[in-house]
């Protein structure tokens, strides 16, 4: 039986990192039910000019990543969606991951809105005690973005924000070193294995 990863994109600056995580993901061999948000197709396509359509997904999902996915299993569910498959928890998901989330994304899951497929299959996620983790990329935080994350983590979320080492790359560090250093602890925090950045060994130069 397939049993994907869902990964939410919601409408943060911070796209780069949802692809970095889809490109560890289809690396890994691993499964992916897709849904991104109508802001996160506003900011995919401000962040890297790259459309993000219903109707061609596949493409747009191919041109956003810059490689052929032939081979990769990954299905795409529009986020007004709500009677899509993750949106029950009878639908079979090893967990989900939202990256970047906004925080209007963080509350609505936290207080259950299901104000689209995005937090309704996160909320679902979580209530079946499945691996979630959420990529917050916003400073500064206000009170309320911070009761939401706790909020969040009480109910059994890691809340990972997008915030790069640099010991990996040092101070030549290029960008998308720092993107993938981000997506690379949030696939630890899934489980999954990858190579997208140097681990910390204990030893100055390592």
């Amino acid at each position: 039986m397939r049993n994907p990863w869902i990964v939410g994109v919601s409408g943060a600056s911070g796209t780069p990192y949802a692809a970095a995580l889809l490109r560890g993901l289809f690396d890994a061999g691993e499964s992916v039910d897709l849904v991104v948000s109508r802001a996160a197709r506003l900011t995919i396509l401000d962040e890297t000019g790259a459309a993000f359509r219903d109707a061609h997904w596949k493409d747009d999902l191919s041109r956003w990543l810059g490689r052929d996915l032939d081979g990769a299993d990954v299905a795409h569910w529009p986020a007004g969606d709500l009677a899509a498959g993750p949106s029950s928890g009878s639908y079979p998901a090893r967990g989900m991951v939202v990256v970047p989330a906004s925080t209007a994304a963080c509350a609505g899951i936290a207080i259950g809105l299901s104000k689209d497929l995005l937090q309704r299959a996160a909320e679902v996620n979580l209530k079946e005690r499945r691996r979630v983790v959420v990529v917050p990329r916003e400073t500064p935080v206000t009170r309320s973005h911070l009761t939401h994350l706790i909020a969040l983590h009480d109910a059994g979320a890691v809340v990972l924000p997008a915030s790069p080492g640099f010991y990996g790359a040092g101070a030549g560090a290029s960008a998308q070193q720092l993107i993938d250093f981000v997506a690379g602890k949030a696939l630890d925090a899934l489980g999954v294995s990858h190579t997208l950045f140097r681990r910390w060994r204990g030893e100055l130069g390592s």
